[in-house]
């Protein structure tokens, strides 16, 4: 773990050597950049390309994903790859009911030969963070998490510390073995963009998997790709954050989330900060399609993993409610 003096340094970005000073990115190099991305975790997570793009989405929407499947899916290779793709850190976290909130965030330690402390920075100092098993972490510790994902920065002994600017948190949770953990409340669920679940591979993808162990342990590294820097990834952010949206597409949005609001069956309904979230992801959806505008089907296509994660239902299964409610809402022509 490095260390760093707390008079040298209070922004660890600058530290960051993936950080590449580029100005501008042609639509081919985007869609170079994109596409190797896609084929990178469609290499590694077989048979599953509806969630790799929904992955995309969530990264280039500059939102946290929450994924609830059950273990031995492919959640920490997905994490992996991911941060490899965008030539990035990553660092996994494996959530306890004894982590402390230090050990996300690092920690001040006094170094008795310069007479001073010096900061040892934890593992949200990183481009992809896995928190593994996120609600078997005490709230506290959740909070921690959490505080890092909504401001990007840490504080420690009433320093600042900015994070990566790319930080993007993939966090797990399991939909079984409830004993002893610690679930998230609707407010800390909010901080996600989506919900996914990754679920398993047909039998073919299955046999592929098998394949592919093999012959990664003969040597063979069929995987490797001119990687995206930090620097491509915060271009192509920022190119989405730009999108078009049209006002209609914004109130159609806005009538969505007012629904949710007054449905017998929601307890808690999309929030402004949901909406933001939305927007940015149907953006993003957009972009990827390879449009400046975004539509009615951008909408909808991302309804359901965006809202799941933060609509408090009495049923517990949201998404026959959200479904329900985009049929009664008029669609924008």
């Amino acid at each position: 773990m490095s260390v760093i003096s707390t008079k040298a340094i209070s922004n660890i970005d600058t530290m960051n050597p993936n950080i590449m000073d580029t100005k501008t990115m042609s639509n081919d190099q985007e869609l170079a950049a994109i596409n190797r991305m896609r084929l990178r975790l469609n290499t590694l997570i077989k048979g599953k390309p509806e969630v790799i793009e929904q992955v995309i989405i969530c990264l280039l929407a500059r939102g946290h994903l929450l994924l609830e499947d059950k273990p031995g899916l492919g959640k920490t290779t997905l994490a992996k790859g991911l941060s490899e793709a965008i030539g990035g850190k990553f660092a996994r976290i494996q959530c306890t009911p004894d982590l402390l909130p230090s050990d996300i965030t690092g920690f001040n330690i006094y170094n008795q030969k310069l007479h001073e402390f010096e900061y040892r920075p934890g593992p949200v100092f990183s481009d992809v963070l896995l928190a593994d098993e996120i609600n078997r972490a005490t709230p506290r510790t959740q909070s921690a998490l959490l505080e890092a994902m909504a401001e990007r920065q840490v504080t420690v002994d009433t320093v600042r510390y900015q994070l990566s600017s790319e930080f993007f948190v993939i966090a797990t949770q399991n939909p079984i073995e409830q004993h002893g953990t610690y679930p998230l409340p609707e407010a800390q669920l909010d901080r996600f963009a989506m919900k996914l679940s990754i679920g398993y591979p047909s039998a073919e993808d299955e046999v592929r998997v098998l394949q592919s162990a093999i012959k990664s342990k003969d040597g063979i590294d069929e995987e490797a790709e001119e990687f995206m820097s930090a620097g491509e990834l915060r271009l192509l952010q920022e190119k989405v954050s730009c999108l078009y949206v049209e006002q209609s597409i914004q109130r159609y949005l806005v009538e969505i989330a007012r629904a949710t609001r007054s449905h017998r069956q929601i307890l808690l309904g999309t929030s402004p900060r949901g909406l933001l979230i939305w927007q940015a992801v149907i953006q993003a959806r957009a972009f990827l399609q390879g449009r400046s505008y975004v539509t009615p089907e951008d909408v909808q296509e991302m309804a359901v993993p965006v809202l799941s994660v933060r609509l408090g239902t009495e049923t517990g299964q949201p998404e026959h409610i959200i479904r329900e409610i985009l049929d009664t809402v008029p669609i924008p022509t």
